[in-house]
């Protein structure tokens, strides 16, 4: 009897977990056809999808197109410029025009402007003179200087190099020869002829109007350098030792030497002779 009420009880809630189950089931089918979710599909977010999903194909679409058109455009061009087509008579092709390079125009230029200096250097007919500064106080005066000292050091030239900063004779003489009072540095004075400053230097150097008139011009040994100087120019001064004083034995009183200069210096007797 045990058994078999336990059995009838087992059945009973069987029967009752697939009841439930069934129940479930059945509310989820009414759930999903209810008018919830109908307003779910017809949401504005979905339709704002469905709507951009259609603009991007379309705009796909556009953009297929115009790379069609392009590709078309390229095609009439190259079979235009084909050589069947080059060939034709009633085409001309236009004319060149040729027309004289900077170069040549600045050359004829410099040349001219040499040729026609009306200021002169006396006595420096057979030579290269340059006032420049060995002094670095004004950066871009000694910068110009450098560059000038060593254009003319790569055509192995020699050159008078005047330095003011060593004689302040030198500054008196280039003012009275350019009749100016404030004179720019360096300045360029090639057979007696003025030519001009770093500029006019480097632009006939580039447009290679300077080696032609450089061409005269005998050549040092590559790596030439004096050796009593060191291509300083200047040496002290032998009488006085670069003192400037000089004992006078007649007076017995110290004197001002007069063959040197202000810094009791003088010309390199071995390459300014």
């Amino acid at each position: 009897m045990a058994e078999m009420e336990y059995s009838k009880a087992k059945s009973s809630s069987g029967s009752l977990f697939f009841n439930r189950s069934f129940t479930m089931n059945s509310t989820a089918a009414a759930e999903s056809n209810s008018p919830k979710f109908h307003l779910l599909l017809n949401s504005p977010s979905s339709l704002n999808r469905a709507a951009s999903i259609s603009r991007f194909y379309n705009s796909f679409d556009s953009v297929k197109g115009k790379v069609k058109k392009l590709c078309n455009l390229f095609e009439s061009a190259k079979s235009s410029s084909s050589p069947s087509n080059l060939a034709s008579p009633k085409e001309t092709s236009p004319k060149v025009v040729l027309r004289p390079s900077k170069s040549i125009t600045y050359s004829s230029s410099f040349s001219l402007s040499f040729n026609n200096s009306s200021i002169r250097l006396p006595g420096t007919e057979d030579r290269i003179v340059v006032y420049l500064t060995s002094l670095r106080g004004i950066r871009r005066t000694y910068e110009d200087c450098y560059a000038v000292k060593m254009i003319f050091r790569g055509f192995r030239v020699w050159v008078d190099e005047r330095d003011i900063s060593m004689d302040a004779a030198y500054k008196k003489e280039l003012q009275s020869v350019l009749k100016e009072k404030t004179v720019s540095l360096p300045q360029v004075f090639i057979k007696g002829k003025y030519v001009g400053g770093a500029d006019v230097i480097k632009s006939m150097f580039e447009v290679g109007e300077l080696a032609k008139i450089l061409d005269g011009f005998p050549r040092r040994q590559p790596g030439f350098v004096c050796q009593g100087c060191g291509d300083v120019r200047f040496v002290p001064c032998w009488n006085c030792s670069g003192s400037r004083k000089v004992f006078d034995e007649d007076e017995e009183l110290p004197k001002k030497c007069l063959e040197c200069n202000e810094n009791g210096l003088i010309r390199c007797p071995d390459c300014c002779s």
